[in-house]
């Protein structure tokens, strides 16, 4: 367990939430998901897939985030369609996603209660945002903060597929939390993982292949890392 560090800036001294890279529009997204295969069509179909995105780009902000419902695409199924690329002794690679090998409960970290996501199987999340604001900041003292500011924090999904439509919503030293979604134990606690989405380093067990892959894993609720900002939305759409 790391030591604390020192207390960050008060939430109502921080900046407006950060540009995000800018995303394609949803019907584009759509066919991005089909083309690289990412949701099987047994579960959704692509005609059903770009019928929805079609039906959301009526309403939906411009700018926003198509999403496939966890219960059809977990994070498990997703972290592997994530690609990013690397140097590697000067050439460029590109890197495959992955989840954290202690983290093979991954789709078991569900929304947290009041989160306003949509039972439908594809919906928007409008205005994404990284957080950068909050880098150092510890996911206890940002929750309050995101609500304060009326925005949501994203779920791991949502977070995912983020990552997935726009790989530059990841940087070095400007990588994202997803506290939109955490496991709670048997006795109603919550474990004290929380998600995040940012880049391996190929130390450790990730393994030197999988240096600058983008990484699904987590670190714990109440410390603070300086590269993880806290992803949010201005609301989500179906």
């Amino acid at each position: 367990m790391t030591l604390p560090a020192p207390a960050p800036e008060s939430p109502a001294a921080t900046t407006a939430p950060d540009a995000p890279p800018v995303l394609p529009p949803l019907a584009a997204q759509a066919e991005v998901l089909i083309g690289r295969g990412v949701v099987p069509p047994e579960s959704l179909s692509p005609a059903a897939l770009r019928a929805a995105a079609a039906d959301l780009a009526r309403t939906a902000p411009a700018g926003s985030l198509l999403v496939v419902h966890p219960r059809l695409l977990p994070p498990s199924a997703l972290a592997g369609h994530l690609r990013r690329q690397a140097a590697v002794r000067g050439r460029p690679v590109e890197r495959e996603g992955f989840v954290v090998v202690d983290m093979t409960d991954v789709d078991d970290f569900a929304p947290v209660p009041g989160l306003d996501v949509p039972d439908a199987d594809v919906y928007a999340v409008a205005a994404v945002d990284r957080g950068d604001a909050m880098a150092n900041w510890s996911p206890e003292e940002a929750e309050p903060a995101i609500a304060a500011r009326g925005r949501s924090p994203l779920t791991l999904a949502e977070g995912i597929h983020w990552v997935l439509q726009s790989p530059d919503a990841l940087a070095r030293n400007l990588c994202f939390m997803t506290i939109g979604s955490r496991l709670r134990r048997a006795n109603g606690t919550y474990d004290a993982r929380t998600p995040a989405v940012w880049i391996s380093n190929g130390t450790g067990r990730d393994g030197s292949a999988r240096r600058g892959a983008p990484k699904v894993g987590w670190c714990w609720w109440r410390n603070r890392h300086t590269w993880l900002g806290f992803a949010s939305t201005a609301g989500r759409h179906a």
